[in-house]
């Protein structure tokens, strides 16, 4: 799968906003993220990097995964791959691949490439309504929850606790490969 998600993404984000019944304004004061911006967005002027992504996805009430999966329309149990979409954050070169047959599932497999030295913050929303664990594969990944620090390296999982703003942070100078694994919390 190309790194073509942008269009897709922009339209997908509208759909999801207009499911809703959500105004930009009212996306706007959900996310934090401005009305304009939301409609540069939308629009395909802009593409928006993992942070933006990952408060208006928290604020329509689905991981980033699942937006990225239903930007792709898929419904497939096999995910084959060369079929998994692949995401790159233009500001930081975050590289996200969503490992699971189409989103929704009660678990969801996301690879991800951080490069030396980016740095990727999610707000406490985007972990508001699920369960994540967080496996490295290879390299080191300084991983901040809320005033928590955790240094992990290639083999090492950890399993997030209560919803806290976090930071994921590659401090080498060699990519960092992680596997992050994703659950709902029940209602």
């Amino acid at each position: 799968m190309s790194d073509d998600l942008g269009p897709a993404l922009a339209l997908a984000l509208q759909e999801l906003r207009q499911a809703r019944g959500l105004s930009g304004g009212a996306l706007a004061e959900c996310s934090g993220v401005s009305r304009g911006m939301i409609s540069r967005i939308e629009n395909g002027d802009v593409q928006p990097t993992a942070a933006l992504l990952g408060r208006l996805s928290a604020a329509l009430g689905i991981t980033l995964s699942e937006l990225i999966a239903f930007a792709e329309q898929g419904d497939r149990r096999l995910a084959r791959a060369h079929e998994q979409p692949v995401w790159t954050d233009p500001e930081t070169g975050y590289r996200r691949r969503a490992v699971s047959p189409a989103a929704g599932g009660p678990i969801e497999l996301v690879e991800v490439e951080l490069p030396p030295g980016a740095r990727v913050a999610f707000p406490v929303e985007a972990y508001t309504f699920t369960h994540h664990q967080i496996w490295v594969l290879e390299g080191t990944l300084t991983f901040c929850e809320g005033g928590v620090e955790h240094v992990l390296g290639t083999g090492d999982c950890l399993r997030l606790g209560p919803p806290e703003p976090c930071e994921y942070r590659n401090p080498t100078g060699e990519p960092c490969r992680y596997l992050v694994a994703i659950a709902r919390r029940q209602a």
